[in-house]
């Protein structure tokens, strides 16, 4: 006999859609002193809130210096070893073209195919960079790894779509310095600003083209950095925008003091965690069949979207009342289902 499934993640089909349960935030180091420190405040903050809220990436393109690449993955290796179980640690390796990407990815992926939550490929511009990326993984390890791509130019939005429907490919983000680069003084530079990338057309219009190619196909899309990184107000706005305005689930920090500014903007209000924890409790005793709350019908299609809301409070650390909080607890947290991969 088939065991009736109890938990909401279970039930609700269609509420494991990846945007849910990625962490909000994406912290980037590329120097051994700041991946050391960003590896800490993780495993601090995961004591503070009970919970990973973030991933540390560790990053090879930006951070290894020329002629240097192959000491620095070694470094990278080192360090990731070291995280704390249950952390999430991920490497930006080398762009696709790029001669050290290979040799990035037969390192850390046959090193750390097994400890890393995801890899992240740089300037991937169609799905054929997703093919070659996937390729060098599965020489390199036996894992399941997901892969995240950037997307950094013209070219690479258009294929955006495509990308997102990968089955390897986890998350989408958008470098937005790349691409403002790539239109050769066609958008100006203050398109790259915390103000200018939220009015610029062609800006937006990637953005959104990202964030809707992975909603299509269950993807996380993950917002550019804010670069004026000592620039409380900027990133806490651009952080809400993305976030209310733009459909983005996930967004880059460059520096310890953005993270929580994310976590912040990303999370559900107080409120909303409220509605959302009696709904589920209501639609729970009534054995998910539809229900009269505050005057207004709910069923599933409304279930899965508050559901989500209390995935997305867990992911930012927030408190939940203790009836929904015991979904996340030892005993009852279902993991994610992992995403099918091509092997």
């Amino acid at each position: 006999m088939t065991p009736i499934p109890s938990h909401p993640r279970d039930i609700l089909a269609g509420a494991q859609a990846a945007s849910g349960f990625l962490p909000v935030c994406d912290h980037y180091s590329g120097v051994e002193a700041r991946m050391r420190k960003s590896l800490q405040l993780q495993a601090d903050m995961m004591d503070e809130f009970g919970a990973c809220v973030f991933d540390v990436t560790l990053d090879c393109e930006d951070g290894a210096p020329v002629g240097g690449e192959a000491d620095h993955a070694a470094m990278v290796v080192s360090l990731a070893a070291l995280a704390r179980p249950g952390a999430r640690v991920a490497v930006r390796v080398h762009a696709v073209d790029h001669p050290s990407f290979e040799p990035d990815m037969a390192v850390i992926a046959g090193q750390l195919g097994r400890q890393l939550s995801h890899i992240m490929v740089p300037k991937v511009e169609s799905v054929n960079d997703v093919l070659r990326a996937e390729q060098a993984l599965l020489a390199a390890t036996g894992a399941d790894l997901p892969l995240h791509v950037l997307i950094e130019s013209p070219l690479a939005v258009r294929n955006a779509f495509e990308i997102a429907a990968h089955p390897r490919v986890q998350s989408l983000s958008f470098g937005l310095m790349d691409f403002v680069s790539s239109h050769g003084g066609a958008i100006p530079a203050d398109g790259m600003g915390s103000q200018g990338q939220f009015t610029h057309p062609l800006v937006v219009r990637a953005k959104l083209e990202i964030a809707s190619a992975c909603h299509a196909f269950g993807k996380v899309p993950s917002h550019c950095v804010v670069t004026e990184f000592s620039d409380a107000a900027a990133l806490r706005h651009a952080a809400q925008r993305a976030s209310r305005e733009l459909g983005y689930t996930r967004m880059w920090s460059i520096h310890p003091n953005q993270i929580r500014s994310i976590l912040e903007a990303f999370a559900p209000t107080e409120d909303d965690i409220e509605i959302a924890s009696k709904i589920i409790a209501a639609a729970a005793s009534a054995d998910w069949a539809p229900i009269a709350f505050d005057g207004k019908l709910h069923d599933r299609a409304s279930y899965r979207y508050f559901w989500q809301v209390l995935e997305r409070a867990h992911q930012t650390g927030r408190s939940m009342p203790p009836e929904a909080q015991a979904y996340f607890s030892a005993g009852l947290i279902r993991p994610v289902p992992p995403q099918p991969v091509h092997c």
